[in-house]
Formats: C-alpha cells, sequence, structure tokens
C-alpha cells in the first residue's frame, strides 16, 4: 500500500506541475513578446503533458470507479466506467477458465509432470538431513496435539460408537473370502506354511528340552501322561517316540509339497472360501455370528479400546521425548529412502507414473469443482475489497503510467512546437 500511495502522489504532483508550468508559460508568453517562438514551443510542450497526464488519469480512474461522480453525461460515456466492478462476473468467468485450461487441463497437468522427475527432486530432498529433521521435528510437534484431540471422553465415546456400528454392518465373510482367495492363487499359503515349518523345526532342534516338556505337558493334559510312564516302565519311552515322529512328520512337510496334511490343508481352505462367497452359508453365518458376539460384548470392545488408549498414550509420551525413539526411526526411514529413490531409476519411474495418474485423475474429476470455487469466490468478493486487492497489486504501476503520459505528452508537444516553427520558417 505505501507504494501505491507513493505512485499515486508522484502522479499527481506530476500532472499539477505540468498544469502550473503551462499557466506560467502563458503568462510568460504574453510578458515577453520577443521570445514568442521559444515559449510558445515550451507552452505547448506544457499542454500537450496535461492533455496526456489527464487523459491517462482518466483512463486509470475508470478502470475502478466513475470519474464523474453525480454529473448528468452522456450514457456512453457512463457505460464505460467502472470497467472492473461492472464486469466482476465475466472477470470470474475468465479467471476461472484461464486456470482451468493453463494449469488443470490433463494434457497440461500430464506434460508437466513427465517433465519433471518428481520422485527424484523428492529423493534428493529427503537425503538432506536438514529437511529430514524439520519433518521429524514437524511431527513431534502436531503429533501430540492431534492425538491429544481423541482424549477427549465425548470424542473416544463417539469413536467406539461408531467403530462398533462399522463392524456390525461390515459383511465380513465376503471380505474373508477375498483374502483366501487373494492368498491361495498366489500360493502365499506355501510360503507361510514353509517359513512355519522351518520355524518349528529350527526351535524343536534348538530346544529339545524344551519340546520333551512340551511333548509332556500335552500328554498330561490329554491324560495320557500314565501310560506314557506305564510304557516306560517296560522300556517304551512315549515321549520320546512321539517327538521323533512329530520331527519325522515336520521333515517331511518341509521336503514334500505334496503331503497330504498340505493338500487336506488347501482343499479346506478353497472349500472355505467358496462357502464364504455365500451369505446364507453355514460358514458365513457362524463368521458373522462370532464377530457380532465379539463387538456386543462389553468386556472386549473394553479391552480393544483400552489396548488403544494405551497405544496411543505410549506414542505421544514418545512423540514428546527429545530422544524420541519413533522420531529417529522415522528419521532413518526417510532418509533411506531419499537415498533409495535417487539410486533406483526403474522404482522412480514406476513411482512417476502412478503420481502422474493420480494428479491427472483428481484434476480431470475435481478441475470443475475447483473452477467453480474460484469463480464463486470472486463472485462473492465485495466490490470495493476486490478494487482495493486489485489496486494494491497493479494499481502503482498504473500510476506510473500516467506520470509517462505527462512525460511522454509534454515531449511530443514540444516536438509538435519544434516542428510548427520550422514550418512556419520555411513557408514565411
Amino acid at each position: 500500500m505505501p507504494g501505491l500511495a507513493r505512485s499515486r502522489m508522484l502522479a499527481n504532483v506530476t500532472l499539477i506541475t505540468a498544469a502550473v508550468l503551462w499557466v506560467a508559460l502563458l503568462f510568460l508568453e504574453k510578458l515577453l513578446p520577443g521570445q514568442a517562438s521559444m515559449l510558445g514551443i515550451l507552452v505547448l510542450g506544457a499542454e500537450a503533458g496535461v492533455v496526456g497526464g489527464m487523459a491517462d488519469w482518466y483512463a486509470v480512474t475508470v478502470l475502478f470507479r466513475n470519474p464523474f461522480g453525480k454529473l448528468p453525461m452522456p450514457r456512453i460515456l457512463l457505460e464505460h466506467t467502472e470497467i472492473i466492478p461492472r464486469n466482476k462476473a465475466r472477470i470470474a468467468e475468465s479467471m476461472g477458465r484461464f486456470v482451468q485450461e493453463n494449469f488443470l487441463a490433463a494434457p497440461v497437468v500430464r506434460k508437466s509432470l513427465q517433465d519433471t522427475d518428481v520422485s527424484l527432486h523428492i529423493g534428493i530432498w529427503l537425503a538432506e538431513a536438514d529437511n529430514v529433521e524439520q519433518v521429524t521435528a514437524l511431527l513431534q510437534r502436531i503429533g501430540p496435539r492431534l492425538l491429544q484431540i481423541f482424549e477427549s471422553r465425548d470424542i473416544e465415546d463417539f469413536i467406539r460408537q461408531n467403530a462398533v456400528e462399522w463392524v456390525k454392518s461390515t459383511p465380513v465373510h465376503q471380505m474373508s473370502s477375498e483374502m483366501l482367495r487373494a492368498v491361495l492363487e498366489n500360493d502365499f499359503h506355501h510360503e507361510a506354511l514353509q517359513r512355519g515349518l522351518d520355524a518349528a523345526d529350527k526351535w524343536i532342534k534348538a530346544n529339545p528340552e524344551k519340546a520333551r516338556e512340551v511333548a509332556v505337558t500335552i500328554f498330561n493334559e490329554l491324560g495320557v501322561g500314565g501310560l506314557a510312564r506305564g510304557a516306560s516302565w517296560i522300556g517304551i519311552d512315549v515321549e520320546q517316540r512321539t517327538i521323533n515322529t512329530f520331527m519325522a512328520q515336520v521333515e517331511k512337510l518341509l521336503e514334500d509339497r505334496e503331503h497330504p496334511w498340505r493338500i487336506r490343508l488347501e482343499q479346506y481352505a478353497s472349500q472355505l472360501m467358496k462357502d464364504l462367497r455365500k451369505k446364507t452359508s453355514a460358514a458365513s453365518k457362524r463368521l458373522n455370528a462370532t464377530k457380532n458376539a465379539l463387538v456386543d460384548s462389553e468386556s472386549v470392545v473394553s479391552f480393544m479400546t483400552g489396548a488403544i488408549i494405551i497405544l496411543r498414550d505410549a506414542i505421544k509420551r514418545d512423540l514428546e521425548r527429545k530422544d524420541s525413539g519413533l522420531a529417529s526411526n522415522i528419521k532413518g526411514v526417510l532418509l533411506r529412502l531419499g537415498q533409495h529413490l535417487q539410486n533406483n531409476e526403474k522404482v522412480r519411474a514406476a513411482l512417476n507414473h502412478e503420481i502422474e495418474e493420480v494428479v491427472v485423475t483428481f484434476t480431470r474429476d475435481y478441475a470443475d469443482a475447483i473452477i467453480a470455487y474460484i469463480s464463486e469466490k470472486i463472485h462473492d468478493w465485495d466490490t470495493s475489497e476486490m478494487i482495493a486487492k486489485i489496486e494494491t497489486e497493479v494499481g502503482g504501476d498504473l500510476h506510473m503510467i500516467r506520470v509517462n503520459g505527462v512525460v511522454v505528452g509534454a515531449f511530443i508537444g514540444l516536438l509538435l512546437g519544434v516542428g510548427h516553427m520550422l514550418i512556419e520558417r520555411i513557408t514565411f
């Protein structure tokens, strides 16, 4: 605003100076008839400066307001004043179209993203320790405050009630069926089973005594401990033979992908997947009934709520510490991510493609809403507020145009005066 006021004052002073000079030169021309030729040139220059300054003042003023006030003027003049306020709606629509065509059009967005390796820039930025420090510091400032919102009893009850209702209304049998389908079709169950069997094999070999204790406990729970001890009296170590038999089965499972146990497990999972697709199947009914029984149980809900509260408080306390372990881990992950993004071109290409598709889809789906929002906000602007905004941004340059109008007008007037004098001397 100070720049605008300074430019307006300079323009007014320049125009007033040209007008005063014009009047003074007119008097001098009468007082000094011997210098009439030279003074006539100066008068013409000052006069042209006044005309240029007034013309530019009028041009700048009618952009924003009516310079005639309530004076009776021809309609053709009044219709071309207050140009910006009168055309606010058209300006809003034009700005909306401009943003849409030059910033949000799908081809423009796609080309801009294709010309920029976004993921590389992200990687370079994340590889800088200072940048990652800023991210983790922001997380440590905002994280506890966000978690604190959920400490309100009302919000906690609201979330719990809605979570329970969501779980009740969610058909878990369909989700379970899809999860089983994904596991079976991608052979994930073989890998999971293999890892489990490997872990069991390693544990038994590394802890034979504990494995023996487990077997004893199982025998006692099944009520066959006495039988095992009786058999041991006659020289048969039932427990050891059971462990050996179990180990032998584990070895077979590890080696044979066509083992009957594996085949039966896969057949059972496939049948369960098919049964869970039907809402009326016994498996679906059992699963949904179990789900409803759990969410209807106050003790289960209280247990889950308590676990979430404990986890929330633990995260909050950790983030509030200067030596936060969570923040330190996030920092390390971000630094490694930045380095990997810089070094792995294939990952960057895939990530850039996904970013491009997401942004293009977003602009295509929401461009109209964004443009409508921009246009609506411009429509809602108060006229005086809009004029003030525009004048603040470009008013200084517009008033400098008035200064130039005086200067250029005076220069042209001087040239015309010199030309007029030369023509008179040549012809007379």
